[in-house]
């Protein structure tokens, strides 16, 4: 479910002191409005912003001022499924950033001559359940540091 926004101007004065600094605008935020009705959610990650369905990871959209040949919109994908979707996305690679040939993340660059038209096509995609694009995160486990850590009881 995205996240509502309070119009600070709206605000009484007593208010405004519990409003923090304005959201930066999303990255690429046609995005979104694609998925439309769609339930997504989005979360910050990595200084960008990744975007939801459900339980699965669908797309990190990213614009920052370095490594700018990773910008653009990654989709979350496996190998298995890199060939078909490359028929769909030409443009389509693995991101350099990783470090690897080949990564499970693929981008559509955001320098790439149809970039909006790719990026539109994968929400259709997402839209779709398409089940090529999607991956579900593993569960966090307590780090060992919490886990040994012990309990404070309540002093009485």
């Amino acid at each position: 479910m995205p996240k509502l926004r309070r119009n600070a101007a709206a605000l009484s004065r007593d208010d405004a002191l519990f409003v923090g600094k304005p959201r930066k605008a999303a990255p690429h935020e046609f995005v979104l409005e694609a998925l439309g009705a769609l339930p997504y959610h989005t979360r910050p990650m990595f200084g960008s912003l990744a975007v939801y369905v459900e339980d699965k990871i669908v797309l990190l959209l990213r614009h920052r001022p370095q490594n700018t040949a990773d910008n653009g919109v990654w989709l979350a994908t496996s190998q298995e499924h890199h060939e078909s979707l490359r028929r769909e996305f030409p443009h389509m690679r693995s991101i350099k950033l990783l470090g690897k040939a080949v990564t499970e993340w693929q981008v559509l660059p955001a320098d790439a001559p149809d970039f909006e038209e790719a990026a539109m096509r994968a929400c259709e995609l997402i839209v779709a359940r398409d089940p090529r694009i999607g991956k579900t995160p593993a569960t966090r486990r307590a780090t060992k540091s919490r886990a040994k850590r012990p309990t404070r009881e309540l002093k009485k």
